[in-house]
């Protein structure tokens, strides 16, 4: 699965907006600073996440963006989701039921790629935007990214 910049940058942006907001709207300029993000880009994924209902946007003097809902009620999957983010591991047609051969038949591997998909899905779901704001999303996964429990580097 490769996750676009939609997704990660949404994410990036509402745990930003999250941290900085104390009550008060927060400006997607100021977002786009400490990002390091395009403001234009922000603004068209900021137009998504208002009409997904998981940000409210403030006019006037002072306005800005406000969460919808508390952080701890947001699930990462319903940020990517609402940025058109599909959470796809398969080279097949989303929802088209044709498989990617050339006679619309499924690879050997098809079923191996949906299901990773699916816990894809399921782990996105299971984390809410508090939970990355507090840091509580590293877990034993860690083991896998440079070192091996033996010692030995991994791959």
């Amino acid at each position: 699965m490769k996750l676009n910049t939609k997704g990660r940058y949404a994410v990036m942006a509402l745990v930003d907006l999250s941290r900085h907001t104390q009550g008060k709207p927060v400006a997607l300029a100021d977002i786009a600073v400490r990002q390091e993000l395009s403001l234009s880009y922000l603004e068209q994924l900021f137009g998504r996440l208002r009409k997904g209902g998981l940000v409210k946007s403030v006019r006037g003097p002072g306005g800005g963006y406000l969460l919808a809902r508390p952080a701890e009620q947001l699930r990462i999957s319903d940020i990517i989701l609402a940025v058109d983010e599909p959470i796809e591991t398969t080279r097949c047609s989303y929802g088209s039921g044709a498989g990617c051969h050339d006679d619309k038949g499924r690879c050997l591997t098809h079923d191996l790629w949906e299901e990773l998909g699916n816990q894809i899905y399921l782990y996105l779901s299971s984390v809410s935007l508090a939970d990355v704001l507090e840091r509580r999303v590293l877990g034993s996964s860690g083991l896998f990214h440079g070192a091996r429990r033996d010692g030995a580097a991994a791959l």
